[in-house]
């Protein structure tokens, strides 16, 4: 059959120069078909890379991308939601790439053509610079082509490309070649080539293909100007190690339990292989207690290693997440060797955070964690935070790290997640100077990078970028200095005078590039700071870098992309948005919860959206929510009504006035009411009431009962729940106490679960089509594609109390109406139980 879709060109562009790539990716398709059809642009980014430029062009007319405001976007966006029609471009879809997507619909015999620039700075990890570019055309492309050109003034030393997807047969197509500065890799495959079979319509062409090289180094240091505009690369290679004091502190809570906390133990292990005997380390280890390993740090002899993996051997999980008891027993200890001097005075000092979770015994505010644990450090070594999982609450782990001089990583839980671990590590395990500060004359410098770093480490480099006072300057003084394993100080300062040829040969790949560069870790740290700044401060860094954003055309998350498309055939215009980590995840993550009608409202963050519906039962009636056959969880909920019925009302207010959630394979039931808490172990019974401050720790069940507001409870290595205590006016003529329910770490649960929320757990993916003006001008009505069923839904807001119980905070949604019908399993009536347990 004759395919009426052909995508005929695809072009993948970089120009490299001086570490800082210049991509444009250009695909061309007609429509061969007898009627007009939706072409779908769609590529795969580095999260790292900024979107500079894109462009549609349809039959010679060309519909551009322009850069906006974010705000200014948002309200064009509305404009067009209005209107019916719908946006939204850029997502985040895996662990180092996001995807840009377009769609447009042409005429029979069009030809479209795409057009997509980024730009973004190459990183150097392990002793090499590393570009990514992600290979997905999804079907045969007569004309395929990856063409990379690289120049560095320095010198390549070498070059390597290497793919995913790349067989035997495909391996001789990549050729590259460099010499003295320059450098070209091609990857040119035929139609041939590319079939996964002789005769088949499927492509090989799907996976990663990646360039590594290095620079030469004669010299610790390489400064380039440009146009009023320079850039310092930093990166000595002949400098010992410094012996390094690290302190390991893992969450051990009930959620790490399986397959997490063996890769954890999996990971500490390799890690103890390579740890130096000059180096000095420790664990502490947090669930509901904390506790260490040993009393203070110990150095790394054969003797004390091999006790060390004794112990790792035996770590297991129990109790909930004390972070803040953990974090803080780790400052103390390293504050008390370096005091007593147990650790060499030159030594690296670092702590490596691990956790799953979010706090939730002990200090528990995240704004607290942050206040005493920056206190405590007081810049004096970096704090890494790695998030496992997407349970934690990535934003606080991020802001806390950088409060700290470190960074925060998230830790994917897939089969490699040691190996994650362990890579992590890696980079931070071969600190070469401590306290690195590049300085450089003030009178003649403005706008300068962060230029200040804790540690440098082998196989890294430092880059600033500055603008002169004077933009004819082409000469610089440099001062480096840090503290090195046999010096005090290292002492670098050198002047650095820019030749008119360097001047051309720059030119010669890719001009202005020193300025973008600039700018680019301009905003990049802006952005940093901002994360962790509050009030005026963090106002003014953000108008700093919506600025450099306009000026300098780049989609960051202050900016969007406003796209244009021919006003034929239902084409709607977009926004493309900057995804941000720890708040755009592309995995499903749901955070299921029921509040007052009683609704229900299930996030999906990889869609930035959320979907709810109402049920409308009479009090008395007793709804299934989550039933695992496997861990043997279930959580049903009784109805009450208001006090007093209202004759008027079509539908009576209903609200769960009772809460029951047992472990069928422990024997345990616990009982909540607005009044009262009731834990059945067996036969034994235990009471409590929402008067009380309790943490109860004891064979598979950890309780935390946060007087007159919230209950946290977890039974066995299942997921957690949170029970909110809603309080109204003792002497309110209508309305009565109730209580919400939140489930966490609903990974935790098998793949069998159900229930009202419990169908949930599992991945939910859904379409909103054609958004028009509903009953209500301020929510408009959509079509919505979910479970194979067209329902008609309803922009709307819901309440989630889990931060504010008082007061909430609206969540918007997609209300599903008729009690979820066509969203939920079934119908609503199946859900209903004969008692609480």
């Amino acid at each position: 059959m004759a395919v009426s879709l052909l995508w005929w060109y695809m072009k993948i562009d970089s120009k490299v120069t001086s570490r800082f790539a210049h991509n444009v990716i250009t695909s061309r398709a007609v429509n061969r078909g007898n009627v007009h059809k939706e072409v779908v642009f769609d590529v795969e980014l580095p999260k790292t890379a900024f979107i500079t430029n894109f462009s549609m062009t349809i039959d010679g007319v060309t519909y551009p991308g322009t850069i906006k405001e974010k705000e200014v976007a948002k309200k064009q966006y509305e404009k067009a939601v209005s209107k019916g029609q719908t946006a939204g471009l850029v997502k985040a879809s895996g662990r180092k790439t996001e995807k840009f997507t377009v769609s447009v619909n042409i005429e029979a015999a069009s030809k479209v053509t795409f057009e997509l620039t980024y730009e973004e700075l190459l990183k150097r990890q392990f002793g090499k610079y590393e570009m990514f570019i992600k290979v997905k055309p999804k079907q045969l492309v007569k004309d395929f082509e990856i063409e990379v050109n690289i120049f560095e003034p320095q010198g390549i030393t070498e070059l390597e490309a290497e793919g995913t997807f790349i067989t035997n047969d495909l391996q001789n197509i990549i050729k590259k070649t460099f010499s003295e500065k320059k450098g070209h890799i091609s990857f040119k495959p035929t139609l041939d080539q590319q079939r996964t079979c002789a005769n088949c319509s499927q492509s090989v062409l799907d996976g990663d293909f990646t360039v590594k090289y290095d620079v030469k180094r004669t010299t610790p240091d390489n400064l380039q100007i440009v146009n009023g505009y320079f850039v310092h690369f930093f990166a000595p290679t002949n400098l010992p190690n410094l012996p390094k004091n690290v302190i390991f502190v893992i969450d051990i809570s009930g959620s790490m339990s399986g397959r997490e906390i063996e890769q954890t133990r999996e990971a500490l292990l390799k890690i103890l292989d390579d740890i130096k005997e000059d180096d000095f380390f420790n664990f502490i280890l947090f669930g509901s207690e904390v506790r260490t390993w040993k009393e203070t740090l110990i150095k790394a002899t054969p003797e004390n290693l091999d006790e060390a993996r004794k112990f790792v051997r035996g770590i297991d999980t129990a109790g909930m997440t004390n972070l803040h008891g953990g974090i803080m027993r780790g400052i103390d200890m390293l504050n008390a060797a370096h005091e007593g001097n147990l650790v060499p005075k030159r030594s690296a000092s670092i702590i490596i955070m691990l956790t799953d979770g979010q706090p939730n015994v002990g200090i528990s505010n995240t704004q607290d964690i942050q206040t005493h644990v920056k206190k405590a450090i007081e810049g004096k070594y970096p704090l890494y935070n790695l998030g496992f999982g997407y349970g934690v609450d990535y934003n606080f782990l991020e802001k806390m790290a950088l409060e700290n001089k470190g960074l925060a990583r998230r830790i994917y839980p897939d089969s490699d997640a040691s190996l994650q671990l362990q890579g992590f590590y890696d980079e931070v395990s071969n600190p070469m100077l401590t306290d690195v500060e590049l300085n450089y004359p003030e009178n003649e410098i403005s706008d300068l990078t962060k230029n200040s770093f804790k540690h440098f480490y082998d196989g890294s480099e430092i880059v600033v970028a500055g603008r002169f006072i004077d933009n004819n300057q082409n000469s610089l003084t440099v001062d480096v200095r840090g503290e090195g394993v046999s010096m005090d100080f290292f002492d670098l300062s050198t002047v650095h005078k820019q030749t008119a040829k360097a001047f051309q040969e720059q030119e010669y790949i890719f001009g202005e590039y020193i300025e973008r560069l600039w700018a680019y870790l301009t905003i990049e740290q802006l952005l940093e700071e901002r994360i962790a700044a509050t009030g005026e401060e963090k106002e003014n860094l953000t108008a700093e870098a919506l600025d450099l954003s306009l000026k300098y055309k780049f989609v960051t998350p202050l900016t969007s992309m406003v796209v244009t498309k021919p006003e034929t055939y239902d084409n709607q215009d977009g926004i493309a948005d900057k995804p941000i980590e720890g708040r755009d995840i592309f995995t499903v993550l749901l955070y299921l919860r029921i509040d007052g009608d009683p609704h229900f409202i299930i996030s999906v963050p990889q869609k930035k959206d959320a979907i709810c519906f109402n049920i409308n039962e009479n009090p008395g009636a007793v709804l299934n929510l989550i039933n695992d056959p496997v861990t043997g969880i279930t959580v049903n909920g009784e109805l009450i009504g208001d006090k007093r019925v209202n004759s008027d009302a079509k539908i009576q207010n209903t609200y769960f006035g009772k809460i029951g959630i047992a472990n069928k394979h422990l024997d345990l039931r616990l009982t909540v009411t607005p009044e009262k808490i009731t834990i059945q172990n067996g036969n034994e019974k235990t009471g409590f009431t929402w008067l009380d401050s309790v943490t109860l720790q004891q064979e598979g069940l950890a309780l935390i009962i946060n007087r007159e507001k919230s209950l946290v409870l977890k039974m066995g290595s299942g997921a957690s729940f949170v029970i909110v205590l809603h309080q109204v006016w003792k002497k309110h003529p209508l309305h009565q106490d109730f209580l919400g329910l939140y489930a966490l770490e609903s990974e935790k649960l098998s793949e069998q679960t159900h229930g009202l929320l419990g169908q949930f757990f599992h991945p939910v993916d859904f379409t909103i089509l054609e958004i028009h003006p509903g009953s209500d001008p301020k929510k408009p009505d959509a079509t919505m594609i979910v479970k194979n069923n067209e329902l008609t839904v309803t922009r709307g807001w819901q309440k989630d109390y889990r931060r504010d119980p008082k007061h909430g905070v609206d969540v918007p949604c997609w209300f599903v109406h008729n009690n979820g019908a066509g969203l939920i399993d079934g119908v609503h009536t199946d859900y209903i139980v004969s008692s609480l347990f």
